[in-house]
Order: C-alpha cells, then sequence, then structure tokens
C-alpha cells in the first residue's frame, strides 16, 4: 500500500507577545508602527463540528446545532421573524380546529416546525385507549431517544437521568430532511442564519455606538510649530471632555499663527461607517427573505424605487400556493399517524382557484 505524504515549508510562529510589539520604523524613536490583536486559526469552529454527525449520551441522540441557540435567534431580524410569523399567522387561518387538536396548540406546533425544523405532537390517551388530544411537545427540549418511537421531554436543567421518557410511540415525529443526518430535521432558512446574525450585530454595535459616546472616529493632526505643550494638553483635554453624555459637541481650536492647511481631521472609518451600516443591513435583509421565499411587500417593506413591488393579491395568493400549501401537506402526515382526522385545512379567499382536473 503506497502512502502519500504532504510536505509542507516550514512556517515560523509568533507568539501574541510578539506580534503586539511595537516594531520602530525609521531613524526617529517617535514614529512606531504596531500590530494588535491575537493570532486566530484558518480553521473555523464550524469547519471542525462538520466532522461530527449526530452523537448520543446513551439515552438520546443530541441534535446537530443547539435548539435553543435557533430559538434565540428567532428575534435576531425583523425581516426573519416577519417571515415566520407570516408563513405561522397563515396556517393557522386556514386550520380547522377540533376537539383532539385546537387552534392554540397547532400554532405553537407550526412555530416549532418554522423556527427549528422539528415539531413534536403528543398523543394524549383516553382511558379507553383512544386518542383524547394532541399537545405540542417543544421541540426545543425535545430528544429523540436510541429506540424506534422513543422520545424524552429534556430541558436543559434537567440532568440525563432525570429525563422524562414519554410512553413508547406516544409522540409524533414531524421533521424537516436533513442530507448530513436523518435523526433531526434542520430549519430550511440555515444557510442564511449567518446573515440573520450579520444584521442583529450590526444594529447592536450601532446601538452601542451611541450610547458610549465614543464618537471620535479621527486623527487631528496639527502641524503648527508654534502649538506648544501647554496648548497641546489642553486639546487633549477638550477632546477627552467631549465625550460620554452631552456628546456632538462643537469644538473650538484658535491658532494665532497658524498656516494653512496647519490643522487636519483624517477620519478613519466614521465617512463610510452609516453607508456601511445601510449596506449590512439591506443585503441581510435580502439574504432572509431568499432564505424563506417570502414577497418583500408581505412582511412590510417599503420599496426603494418607483417601480414598486406588484400587485400583493397576486404575490399572496401565489406564496400561498408554492409555500403554504406543501407544508399543509406534510401537516396531513399526523392523520396517518394517529388514525383520525386532527388536521385539516380550508382554503382561504386569498388562495388561488383550484382548476378543473
Amino acid at each position: 500500500m503506497s502512502r502519500r505524504r504532504n510536505h509542507r515549508r516550514p512556517t515560523r510562529q509568533h507568539s501574541a507577545a510578539q506580534a503586539n510589539a511595537p516594531e520602530t520604523v525609521g531613524d526617529g524613536e517617535d514614529t512606531a508602527m504596531f500590530s494588535f490583536g491575537t493570532p486566530e486559526s484558518v480553521i473555523d469552529r464550524r469547519e471542525i463540528f462538520d466532522l461530527f454527525e449526530v452523537a448520543h449520551n446513551g439515552r438520546w441522540y443530541e441534535p446537530p446545532i443547539s435548539l435553543a441557540g435557533l430559538g434565540r435567534a428567532y428575534r435576531m431580524a425583523p425581516h426573519h421573524q416577519s417571515a415566520i410569523l407570516l408563513k405561522r399567522n397563515l396556517l393557522a387561518a386556514s386550520f380547522v380546529p377540533g376537539t383532539l387538536f385546537p387552534k392554540a396548540e397547532f400554532a405553537r406546533w407550526a412555530l416549532d416546525w418554522l423556527t427549528m425544523g422539528n415539531a413534536y405532537l403528543e398523543r394524549v390517551n383516553s382511558r379507553l385507549g383512544r386518542p383524547a388530544a394532541l399537545r405540542c411537545s417543544p421541540a426545543a427540549y425535545t430528544r429523540v431517544g436510541l429506540l424506534p418511537d422513543q422520545f424524552f421531554w429534556a430541558p436543559r436543567s434537567y440532568a440525563i437521568s432525570d429525563a422524562v421518557e414519554y410512553p413508547a410511540g406516544a409522540v409524533h415525529h414531524l421533521a424537516e430532511p436533513d442530507p448530513m443526518q436523518e435523526i433531526y430535521g434542520m430549519p430550511e432558512y440555515l444557510s442564511a442564519l449567518q446573515s440573520g446574525l450579520l444584521n442583529e450585530s450590526a444594529t447592536l454595535f450601532r446601538r452601542k455606538y451611541y450610547l458610549n459616546g465614543s464618537h471620535a472616529g479621527y486623527i487631528l493632526c496639527i502641524t503648527d510649530e508654534n502649538l506648544s505643550d501647554k496648548d497641546s494638553k489642553a486639546i487633549r483635554q477638550a477632546m477627552r471632555d467631549s465625550k460620554g453624555p452631552g456628546n456632538f459637541r462643537n469644538f473650538f481650536l484658535h491658532l494665532p499663527k497658524g498656516k494653512e492647511n496647519s490643522v487636519k481631521v483624517i477620519p478613519i472609518a466614521s465617512v463610510g461607517a452609516n453607508d456601511e451600516f445601510l449596506n449590512i443591513k439591506n443585503v441581510t435583509a435580502e439574504d432572509l427573505l431568499a432564505a424563506h421565499r417570502v414577497p418583500p411587500q408581505l412582511i412590510g417593506m417599503v420599496p426603494k424605487g418607483t417601480s414598486g413591488f406588484g400587485n400583493v393579491n397576486d404575490a399572496a395568493a401565489m406564496f400561498y400556493e408554492m409555500e403554504i400549501v406543501p407544508i399543509q401537506s406534510r401537516m396531513l402526515e399526523v392523520n396517518d399517524w394517529l388514525g383520525v382526522e386532527a388536521v385539516r385545512f380550508e382554503r382561504p379567499a386569498m388562495a388561488l382557484p383550484r382548476t378543473a382536473a
């Protein structure tokens, strides 16, 4: 058997202290160039986690992604939450409730399916062994057991030995298919999750930027040779006092013998900060809408140009046929599992009329 060896060039490793150490450039002692920040690995943690599939702890399988994290990311961006709620509302509006499955339980079940790609229904039997009610088991804390039709209720505060096991065959698992494993489902918007988190990070950064009052994103360069050390200290103190509460105050600088262009303000990143923020918000919003396949006019977006988004009624009807109807067909699987018709939908007025076969 032949073996291949990867010949790599030897690399020089630098410590964090060496990377952050200043390096003097030129003959002057006051001019220095330095780098900051700790070294980062070129192997991202996401690639490491891709090496694992679905592990188990001896009783149930652990999800390949944090379901509680997906629940927290539910509110990461307005376009993401609005798109999920639009689908949930359309499903709930077309659902026909019954004694087995009330509309409130259906809404929770549909929200789990759209947010986490997994939805669980617990069948509660009567004394005669017949189905009496269907209850939604929150997908964030429901786990698939090692045995067939085995499920556990395991909140984060529970230990492995304290988890509650459902009766065998009492739980129905509706999962969005995942090509990497067949135990848990994965939400369809997962490809746009990073865009949604970037949208949230940009908003939080912008908010903290205004709260902390540190808006001096520039370099004040004074080349006047008549500027004394006393004047320089006074300018530095005035700039320090301009931060914090009461910012955006005017700053006055008077140099009696100053020359033209002796004072320069060199911006670092504040000039394009607003444009960059808007670009991030717009691009990430487009990614989220593309992942959810939701027409923008259905979630309250305002068109940027003068052309508009088109007829909202046509967009709503086509969206219902292409997105809501396939989800309804998946949800009807509960009827086959239960043996009775507990899930039934009616076509709303906004849907396209059915054509004759």
